[in-house]
């Protein structure tokens, strides 16, 4: 049996005379992983390496990754960043950090200054994070599921979760509503359960959108009382799209005015077919008051789980996600992590995200002391350098100098996606090169109105719209503004965002830019329809809509005789363009709709005019102005590009 083991990079360079970039080259031509620092080799890799390396002895080709930093070709060239970064500044002219990614023309001129040849090569790059030990194999074993409670604010989630582990985490959060992830474990005879407590569907979604599914089941809670709201709809969605079981639980049956049966004839609306009515989804009556119904929740929950066949190997390669991170003071990095596969020790060096540590100490949800945590098992740890992201994937590491490697490697390969174009979200327009690549089969669109009538309505054509490469589906459609949690949808789901007679909210719209996800209004159902088809056919024309400028006021008439009328005016709100468009009002009359020809600040002519500043503005083939009349410019911009 051949013994693996880490091979220095620096040290097998030094052996044959070479810098690394020359060991880079050789490994990339054999295939061989590395993280820039060391790489797992065997005796017949090894032979293999040195027999290149004999080979490579004269040549002046190392190899670089692409979007290299000057970092990255110090350590390819063996010499010191300082050295390098003097380079760039004194012989190149150029400016950058250690961390700044170069043009590949520069990395080239730069390598060339040092006697050699640079050669692009992907295979420099680890096709998957730094080799890492894999802890011997015991072999699958099940596993307690994962479950996550969701449903509309004040439904009792947090209520009936606080029964279950009898614990009062409500009473403990302000306001009685939850302000954070929480990830508890209850044992019961039957087995344990893991339950994830969320403020709502958006974190559960913000975890899909970084590729960290850790749910197993979903437990809709519905308040009997209250039925099926706005969020129970969205939450419905978000399950629906994760594709993962769900559980309705009908709470607060101990209310008077409780009808669990209207909940249950509620549900076919929005495609979660009862068992009771011939489907396939569980419903349990409860209340998290009284505790009736809760053993029999919590026993179909274990039996959804034992239908699942969950398992995991509490010795295999370990694996898990982030649920929460803080900075605490005086504690440090504190993060919230589920384990999912293999087990996690006190002491074990991890990657995390973008950042490492050795775990220095781990509790359980009741603050007790760990020493270990295996599969499904959710702890807060202590130990990393750096707070990392909710979703996070960790990976075990053999000692802190390789999980830093993962680490630098995560974060430079999340530079390099920020460098190119995003891949969350989707715009219309781009919808045909997707089709030409075979990309793409469905459009998926998140729909909101002002009505329930509306919904239906453009629900129903909307459906109708398809054509032989693509159709479109409809993921989550609801009454009201856009919201941010729209916006957390489309982006896990890669989908484009409709409103008809809504707007979205000011948070929507920011989250939208962040994601990269389009949102796109319209007042009158056609138009709406015919550029979604317009889209599927890839045949979208540019689509433009008015963006206010800015309101001034009419004060004073000046004639001249070569000039004409000018309006001499005072900008009230916002600011006025040269050539914007423009809409005059008198009274709650409009008496002018056309294009501003000239503005003039004093006697020069000007571009724009800000608020507070007077200004003379002469109208496209118009005079009829009169004092106190009231100017609003408007400019139309592109929507779709």
């Amino acid at each position: 049996m051949q013994v693996t083991e880490k091979m220095n990079i620096a040290d097998l360079a030094k052996e044959f005379e070479l810098v690394p970039g020359h060991v880079y080259a050789v490994l990339a031509d054999l295939g061989i992983e590395h993280d820039g620092v060391s790489f797992d080799g065997d005796e017949e890799t090894m032979e293999l390496v040195r027999a290149a390396m004999t080979e490579h002895i004269g040549s002046k080709e190392i190899a670089l990754r692409p979007n290299s930093t000057p970092r990255d070709v110090a350590m390819a060239l063996g010499v010191s960043q300082p050295d390098v970064q003097k380079t760039l500044m004194t012989k190149m002219r150029v400016m950058a950090t250690l961390t700044t990614s170069l043009k590949p023309d520069v990395a080239e001129k730069l390598v060339e200054t040092y006697g050699y040849m640079a050669r692009w090569a992907d295979a420099a790059k680890p096709k998957r994070a730094v080799p890492v030990h894999a802890k011997s194999a015991g072999g699958a074993q099940p596993r307690p599921p994962v479950v996550t409670i969701m449903g509309h604010v004040d439904h009792g989630k947090t209520s009936l979760l606080d029964y279950i582990r009898k614990a009062n985490v409500a009473s403990k959060e302000h306001g009685g509503i939850t302000q954070h992830i929480g990830a508890y474990q209850v044992e019961l005879p039957e087995g344990k359960i893991t339950f994830l407590d969320t403020p709502g569907h958006a974190a559960f979604t913000a975890m899909r959108a970084r590729g960290a599914q850790v749910t197993d089941v979903a437990v809709l809670v519905v308040a009997a009382d209250d039925g099926i709201m706005p969020q129970t709809i969205e939450a419905i969605a978000h399950i629906q799209n994760a594709k993962v079981p769900m559980i309705v639980a009908v709470n607060k049956i101990d209310r008077p005015n409780a009808n669990a049966e209207r909940v249950l004839t509620q549900l076919p609306e929005h495609n979660v077919i009862p068992e009771t009515f011939g489907g396939q989804v569980i419903t349990a009556p409860v209340s998290a008051i009284t505790g009736e119904g809760v053993p029999h929740l919590l026993e179909m929950i274990l039996l959804q789980a034992e239908v699942l066949n969950l398992t995991a190997d509490p010795k295999g390669t370990l694996q898990g996600s982030v649920i929460e991170a803080k900075l605490e003071k005086g504690r440090g990095p504190v993060a919230t992590i589920l384990i999912q596969n293999g087990t996690l020790k006190t002491g074990d060096a991890i990657a995390v995200g973008n950042t490492y540590g050795r775990i220095r100490s781990m509790t359980n949800y009741l603050g007790e002391k760990m020493t270990e945590a295996g599969p499904s098992t959710p702890v807060e740890v202590l130990g990393l350098e750096d707070v990392p992201g909710a979703g996070d994937h960790i990976e075990f590491a053999e000692d802190e100098r390789t999980a830093r490697g993962i680490a630098g490697i995560r974060a430079s390969d999340a530079h390099d996606k920020s460098l190119q174009a995003p891949t969350r979200g989707m715009t219309l327009s781009q919808l045909r090169e997707k089709l030409n690549t075979h990309e793409l089969k469905e459009l998926n669109l998140v729909v909101k109105a002002d009505v329930q009538g509306s919904v239906e309505a453009v629900r129903g054509m909307l459906e109708k719209v398809k054509n032989e490469e693509v159709e479109s589906k409809i993921i989550h459609s609801g009454v009201g503004s856009i919201t941010e949690g729209d916006i957390l949808l489309a982006s896990a789901a890669n989908a484009i965002v409709v409103g008809f007679n809504v707007k979205p909210e000011p948070g929507a719209s920011r989250e939208a830019e962040r994601r990269k996800v389009e949102i796109r209004t319209y007042k009158i159902i056609y138009e709406l329809i015919e550029d979604i088809e317009a889209a599927v056919k890839g045949m979208l024309e540019p689509k433009f809509e008015e963006q206010y400028l800015g309101t001034v006021e009419v004060r004073i008439r000046f004639q001249f005789s070569k000039k004409g009328v000018i309006a001499g005016c005072y900008v009230t709100d916002g600011k006025i363009t040269r050539n914007a468009g423009c809409r005059v009002t008198r009274g709650k009359d409009q008496v002018y709709d056309g294009k501003i020809s000239t503005l003039k600040h004093l006697k020069d002519d000007v571009r724009e005019v800000t608020m507070g500043m007077e200004c003379g503005i002469t109208f496209d083939n118009w005079e009829q102005f009169k004092e106190g009349d009231i100017v609003q410019a408007y400019e139309m911009v592109q929507i779709n590009a």
